[in-house]
């Protein structure tokens, strides 16, 4: 399958993808300092579409806009949504998720890896100037995200993997909770 080469790897995510074998592992709903991990199946949709080139003056991207809807299996209305976009350098490498879901978060994650890569990690980090994590005064207080990794990776044209962990300082808890999420996603069209 013939992939815009000016996406580098992320040419092969342009379109449309739906798995479910969704496993996010959450904080519980219990009182602030009794949360435990819950892990619960989800199926998802992913659509990544082309943005054309973007000039920042000598500087070149090339990206694709993104949205994402998740439901719990079973559920009819979305447990999580997202949108944002995915871009990525050719002079340099460089590859970016921007996305926001619409909790009062923004995060601005990235890495680097060659154009014909079929695994690639992206990482933010919260009060990082380049690569970073903005929340909420809520969020902050009572969920801060203060470091965000995501590992990708692609099988042949039409499986897509990811995993991620947003590692979170949950109130009245001294370690960081590992919010995990990971699916397998088939491509639906292109």
């Amino acid at each position: 399958m013939e992939f815009d080469p000016n996406l580098g790897p992320l040419g092969p995510l342009h379109g449309v993808w739906e798995g479910e074998r969704g496993d996010d592992v959450a904080p519980s709903d219990k009182p602030a300092n009794d949360r435990q991990p819950v892990t619960s199946r989800y199926r998802e949709r992913m659509i990544f579409e082309p943005t054309g080139p973007v000039d920042n003056h000598e500087q070149t991207l090339y990206g694709l806009r993104y949205a994402t809807k998740a439901w719990r299996l079973g559920a009819v209305d979305p447990f999580h949504e997202e949108v944002g976009y995915w871009l990525y350098e050719p002079a340099t490498g460089l590859v970016m998720r921007c996305f926001m879901p619409p909790r009062g978060l923004t995060v601005l994650a990235g890495g680097t890896a060659p154009a014909s890569a079929r695994k690639f990690s992206l990482e933010a980090r919260s009060g990082d100037e380049v690569f970073g994590i903005c929340s909420s005064p809520f969020l902050t207080a009572e969920f801060k995200t203060v470091r965000y990794t995501l590992d990708v990776e692609l099988v042949g044209d039409d499986t897509l993997r990811y995993e991620s962990h947003t590692f979170m300082k949950l109130k009245e808890q001294d370690e960081l909770f590992d919010h995990v999420d990971a699916n397998t996603l088939a491509r639906v069209t292109r």
